[in-house]
């Protein structure tokens, strides 16, 4: 065995191999084969990877956290440093740690070394830069190739789910296939048919790509700056008429890749500033608490469990005790809908583009396949299937449909397993 499949998501990271004649995800943590894409660094030791990298950071373990890596590439944050403890780390560095402990874990699973890989990429790793997006997939391989990964390849993340879809299907159908990530929602329009699958080239099966830079993440930052941040002064006027609390700082708590440009020292001192210029101080020592203390990762993980329960049971009560005894917010499906409404409808539009691009109408449709975690939002889902309203639709695996396509993708492009030597 030394092809797989790697993908690495915003959220969640898959390994799948080729093993037993069929494609499989490797186990990654314990039993699991889906990875938190997430590194601690701790301040003496070795770096923790996955659910284990969070439980050290909630369990209040001291060093750095660092999520949604995938993030950065395609944006000038890829080619700078971030502290971690006394030294600075580059975010490629911190990207090829990640990585590298998913290839050894892999390598664990599959009983032999893995020096070839397809690599998953969104339609558009930048929306509407076609230069920022190939820089950001030749980073990613370099660091494939850094981490020790010889053959090197790309495939469409919805491409590779219709892989996987494929196996299902009896006869021939053309498929939307919406793979909504943590970072990147993603359409491509397929034709599907099993006799298809042995083919080597099926470029003329791939009838048109489209995707749009928004994803679950995007969901859990507009939901932190509708209901959490306001509760620490976001919106809040300052003494001085006209001014208010600087926008940039809750923007900044409330993204994953620049949350840890607050731990400065500085930011704490002009957050204390404010806390005196302002016209509700008790607010803004909320926001004080949170930096000095370093709560933003947990503020972020706490909002994003909060709106996976509303996805669930339609309300819950988000606690932020951490910040002050007695605080919490309730979020009822309603709230969620209002404050993320609009990024559905972002990411449905992108659908007429696709429909567009391959010439075909809504009704053509016979398929719709969904897969990532964000489909799991029920305003997501409506959205998507209101945009192709006869199409019948396929529950993907959520977390696990990419990574066991880009394994059947790795099977073909390089050939049949081999013994693990």
């Amino acid at each position: 065995m030394t092809a797989c499949g790697l993908d690495f998501g915003t959220s969640n990271t898959t390994l799948g191999v080729i093993a037993g004649g069929g494609p499989r995800l490797a186990a990654l943590e314990g039993q699991a084969d889906t990875l938190p894409s997430a590194i601690f660094f701790p301040w003496t030791g070795e770096p923790l990877v996955g659910r284990a990298a969070m439980a050290a950071y909630v369990g209040g373990q001291q060093g750095r956290l660092m999520r949604s890596l995938k993030s950065v590439l395609g944006t000038s944050l890829i080619e700078e440093t971030t502290p971690v403890g006394r030294a600075r780390l580059g975010f490629k560095a911190v990207i090829a740690a990640f990585l590298g402990a998913v290839k050894t874990r892999g390598e664990v699973a599959a009983g032999g070394p893995l020096t070839q890989v397809v690599l998953g990429r969104p339609v558009h790793f930048v929306d509407a830069d076609p230069a920022g997006d190939a820089r950001a997939q030749d980073v990613l391989a370099a660091i494939a190739r850094d981490i020790g990964f010889a053959d090197i390849s790309f495939q469409y993340e919805p491409i590779a789910a219709s892989l996987d879809y494929e196996r299902q299907v009896a006869g021939e159908e053309l498929a939307l296939i919406a793979d909504i990530g943590g970072g990147t929602s993603d359409f491509s329009i397929v034709r599907i048919a099993r006799g298809h699958a042995g083919q080597a080239d099926r470029s003329s099966d791939i009838l048109a790509n489209e995707g749009v830079r928004v994803g679950g993440t995007d969901f859990d930052r507009q939901l932190s700056l509708s209901v959490v941040m306001p509760l620490l002064g976001h919106g809040s006027p300052l003494k001085r008429k006209g001014l208010a609390m600087p926008v940039a700082l809750y923007q900044d708590l409330a993204t994953w890749s620049s949350i840890n440009r607050l731990y400065d020292g500085r930011t704490a001192r002009t957050i204390r500033e404010l806390e005196r210029e302002a016209a509700r101080p008790d607010l803004v020592a909320r926001l004080a608490r949170a930096v000095e203390e370093e709560r933003g990762h947990g503020l972020a993980l706490d909002v994003e469990a909060a709106k996976i329960r509303v996805a669930e049971a339609g309300r819950t009560e988000l606690d932020l005790a951490v910040l002050e005894a007695g605080l919490s917010v309730g979020i009822a499906h309603d709230d969620l809908v209002a404050h993320t409404g609009l990024l559905a409808d972002r990411i449905a539009a992108r659908i007429s583009s696709c429909l567009n691009a391959a010439g075909l109408a809504a009704g053509d449709i016979d398929a719709l396949f969904l897969t990532g975690g964000s489909t799991r939002l029920s305003h997501v889902r409506a959205a998507i299937c209101a945009c192709v309203p006869q199409a019948r639709v396929i529950e993907g695996d959520t977390f696990g449909s990419v990574g066991t396509g880009l394994a059947i993708e790795a099977g073909r492009r390089y050939g049949p397993a081999q013994p693990a030597a």
